[in-house]
């Protein structure tokens, strides 16, 4: 059987899994989390579709079959990943009986695990286990996320989340750049109960409360803290803070734990550098971070707020010039995929020619699943090419989800149209193309 192999980033996959399982997940209330080990390559070669099938037929049938809340989908690979290596997907545990996985696996899976010359494997503590064999796109390279300056590793990291499961998943992915991270406020004490001493803090924002965000401000004036909020994708921001400095957005992989490392660092670099001793700010954290009823904003106000929030971030990002097409940011990541520039700008015009049209069909349907998608595909194919313009539309789109502000979209389709009219220009120019 020929394999068909295609270069393809593990992290785009999860997330498009992420985004079809919207609907079931949110019905069942259920949080799929991902967890992947350090030697998950970053890039791969393989059956992308057949893969992307697999995963969310699998995790369909967990979520419709499962008494949990939280499922884990774990990824894992050999230490030394050489050319063709197996990677596992695990589930411990579905909350469905191993009789009834199994069954669900033989009948149902074999022929897309044939295509991907896979193997249903039986372990006592793991409800499913698939081992599917990929080729490494890159060789030589232990580490798969390089950061572009050493200064970005060796941070520290309190992390505070709701979820064990997903607290664990994310410290895993900080590790991978030799981070420290504290994980309880058990760790948090018995490190002195001092904010001050982390760079990071990435808190569930169930926890935010404005009394800490005021302690988070006065560290602010003195330190380059950071101030992250991990969120649901689904949940709006309550109100506008200046002191966060970013969002975390589930499902996180390895990759958006890089984004997020890269983004906070990117423009201060005197935050990259080992601090000096600074004042110590002891707290009662727990305390601290309990939500005062009373201080909730009014339901009535919230959308209001939402809007003049989101729509001074899509302005801001409006005014920064940005290159339809920059040639040579996009050469120097197909390079690193081994990949050929035109060849991907040809792809890019295959994919996206007159997809302002469908782009708008699904708009006017409001096929929230489609739109997601459609911008997933966007993004990745965008960011390979350099297209930076591109790049922020679909990121404004991604920012109207985040905050479920919907009824902006209509408006959106007209732009993309323009946008895409930009693009396709530069790359024919480029390609000499009539």
């Amino acid at each position: 059987m020929n394999k068909i192999e295609k270069t393809f980033d593990i992290n785009d996959i999860l997330l498009k899994v992420y985004a079809s399982l919207a609907s079931i997940r949110k019905e069942r209330k259920i949080e799929l989390i991902y967890e992947m080990d350090s030697t998950i390559p970053k890039d791969l070669k393989g059956d992308i579709f057949t893969l992307t099938r697999l995963l969310i037929q699998v995790l369909t049938f967990v979520c419709q079959n499962t008494s949990k809340k939280e499922i884990v989908l774990s990824l894992t690979a050999p230490e030394d990943f050489l050319v063709e290596e197996f990677v596992s997907f695990k589930i411990k545990d579905a909350g469905i009986s191993k009789e009834q996985m199994m069954a669900f696996l033989e009948k149902n899976i074999k022929i897309d695990m044939g295509k991907l010359e896979g193997k249903i494997l039986y372990e006592i503590d793991v409800d499913m286990y698939l081992d599917i064999p990929f080729q490494i796109n890159e060789l030589g390279h232990r580490r798969h996320y390089r950061l572009p300056d050493t200064g970005m590793l060796d941070k520290k990291v309190l992390l505070l989340s709701q979820s064990k499961k997903l607290t664990e998943s994310i410290e895993k992915m900080f590790k991978y750049f030799r981070y420290e991270v504290d994980s309880s406020f058990e760790a948090f004490k018995e490190h002195g109960n001092d904010l001050a001493r982390y760079d990071i803090v990435v808190l569930d924002d169930t926890y935010a409360t404005e009394a800490f965000e005021e302690i988070v401000a006065k560290i602010q004036d003195e330190i380059p803290f950071k101030y992250v909020l991990l969120r649901d994708s689904h949940i709006v921001e309550m109100k506008p803070s200046i002191v966060v400095s970013t969002h975390l957005i589930k499902p996180v992989t390895q990759e958006r734990v890089f984004e997020l490392i890269s983004t906070l660092f990117q423009n201060d670099m005197q935050a990259a550098v080992p601090r000096t001793e600074v004042k110590k700010y002891s707290i009662d954290l727990e305390k601290i971070l309990e939500k005062d009823a009373s201080g909730h904003t009014e339901v009535s106000d919230v959308n209001t707020v939402i809007g003049d929030n989101l729509n001074h971030v899509i302005e801001a990002k409006k005014e920064m010039k940005l290159p339809y097409l920059d040639i040579k940011l996009g050469e120097e990541k197909t390079k690193k995929l081994g990949l050929k520039y035109k060849d991907e700008l040809k792809k890019f015009l295959e994919v996206f020619d007159r997809s302002d049209i469908y782009f708008r069909q699904i708009v006017n349907e409001k096929a929230s699943t489609k739109i997601k998608e459609f911008c997933i595909d966007l993004e990745k194919h965008s960011k390979r090419i350099g297209a930076q313009s591109m790049l922020r539309f679909a990121d404004i789109v991604s920012l109207i989800f985040v905050h479920n502000k919907l009824e902006m979209l209509p408006i959106y389709p007209g732009r993309y149209h323009i946008e895409l009219q930009n693009l396709l220009t530069e790359i024919r120019k480029y390609l000499k193309i009539k």
